[in-house]
């Protein structure tokens, strides 16, 4: 499949928990993270509504959940002290080093989906 730059164990002893690939899916699996991550990288910042409409079918509580488990690494809440409550999301560094893999993933997509 892919190459790696180093040489893998024997299968016997490898563990798939101690790889990159699995950090990384561990940061980003779900049905809504990457589609979250995808509208930063195009509208940052963006606020709660603004994300609940842009992704389409998802209650409150579920885009809440995935916003807090983005918010330990990839994304930022920044919350103004005003009436009506005012907060926004945009990529920290680490969400932004992560928008190249994001950016080649819609590449492909384009090139390959069905005309």
């Amino acid at each position: 499949m892919g190459t790696s730059p180093h040489t893998p164990l024997p299968i016997a002893e490898a563990d798939f928990t101690q790889t990159g690939y699995s950090y990384t899916l561990s940061l980003i699996q779900g049905k809504h993270k990457m589609v979250i991550l995808y509208c930063l990288m195009e509208y940052e910042p963006v606020r709660f509504n603004e994300m609940r409409r842009y992704l389409g079918r998802i209650s409150d509580k579920t885009l809440s959940v995935n916003l807090k488990e983005l918010e330990r690494g990839l994304i930022a809440r920044t919350e103004y002290p005003q009436i009506p409550p005012k907060v926004e999301y945009s990529l920290t560094d680490l969400g932004a080093s992560l928008m190249e893999v994001l950016d080649q993933m819609c590449t492909w997509g384009e090139t390959h989906r069905p005309k």
